[in-house]
């Protein structure tokens, strides 16, 4: 074949690869084999469940961190982790875990409890350093029980091993768009928020450009069918404030054929019961995927052969195209 003729298909091939959007490329590395590995491994019974402040909790954190260093993810500060103390009345008194500091002081006082806990967060710097988007998933779970009679592990492989999936699955997405966002998009797995939106909590409190996050999207059990009989449904809560955020995900449901059948919830400040309640309170717009209750919720049956997994991947690309929403338009 003559130069020309090479010539001509290099061009062409170029050409193609060009009109591949940042989009569809992020999309087309978000599949079923890495949110399996990544829940299985999470649910597995050799983590026991992944209570905050145990052992097992820890591994599932460290495992975390080495996706992030596989990928490419910078971390946040100087550490993946951002470590924090809870404390709680003596046990039976029946308290419930604190993290602000007006509160530990008060329980400081009197015989106490006290947990060490460790939020993981990296991220990808934009063009703007200074602004920032936040996704975010919660990795502990409620550990085990030995006195269960049969099954005493806490898998929670929907609570949340489903949203971490989702959250490095897109981590990985925003790397092979190949294109820096315009803003800093942190990657966040809060520690603590089966014992009360600790970890959650204790970032908005501390985090010192607080009032330069521009949103938030959170994850909390986003594999299952609440209804067997429709099993495309998903709960989508977002800042009524913002109905951008509605039009987004209908616009990309339509454009990129997602098999997802959303009930919209604008919402004034959703706080719910999950960590984009942290956000809210702070006034941070918030979009959150949630696919509701079912009868394995804080049982030791959410195990991984129950997931949805055409789901979970569904609405891991619907909110990657969020992020990407979020990450470099100009108002929203």
């Amino acid at each position: 074949m003559q130069k020309t003729g090479l010539l001509a298909i290099a061009l062409m091939l170029t050409s193609a690869i060009g009109a591949t959007s940042p989009e569809k490329k992020g999309l087309e590395v978000i599949n079923r084999t890495n949110a399996e590995a990544h829940i299985a491994f999470l649910a597995s019974d050799a983590l026991k469940g992944r209570e905050a402040g145990s052992r097992e909790g820890q591994i599932a954190g460290e495992y975390i961190v080495s996706n992030l260093k596989t990928l490419g993810i910078a971390p946040l500060f100087d550490s993946y982790y951002q470590p924090f103390e809870v404390y709680n009345k003596e046990r039976q008194k029946r308290g419930r875990y604190q993290v602000h500091p007006d509160s530990i002081a008060k329980l400081k006082k009197e015989v106490h409890q006290k947990l060490s806990l460790r939020n993981i967060l990296g991220k990808i710097e934009g063009k703007r350093p200074d602004e920032y988007v936040i996704i975010g998933a919660h990795y502990d779970h409620l550990g085990f029980d030995p006195a269960l009679d049969g099954d005493q592990i806490y898998n929670g492989a929907d609570d949340n091993a489903s949203g971490v999936s989702a959250v490095l699955q897109v981590a990985k997405a925003f790397l092979a768009t190949g294109v820096q966002p315009e803003r800093t998009v942190i990657f966040a797995f809060w520690d603590g928020e089966e014992k009360g939106l600790l970890g959650s909590q204790y970032f908005v409190q501390s985090f010192p450009e607080i009032d330069r996050v521009k949103a938030y999207l959170n994850y909390d059990m986003i594999g299952r069918n609440s209804d067997e009989n429709r099993p495309t449904l998903v709960d989508y809560f977002y800042t009524e404030a913002h109905p951008t955020f509605g039009e987004w995900l209908k616009n990309d449901i339509q454009t990129y054929k997602l098999n997802l059948t959303p009930v919209y919830h604008p919402w004034d400040k959703p706080v719910g019961g999950s960590d984009n309640g942290s956000f809210a309170r702070r006034d941070i717009p918030i979009i959150w995927y949630h696919t509701n209750g079912h009868p394995d919720y804080h049982q030791p049956s959410d195990h991984v052969e129950k997931i949805n997994w055409e789901k979970i991947v569904d609405i891991t690309k619907a909110s990657f195209l969020n992020m990407w929403n979020l990450a470099n338009e100009e108002t929203y």
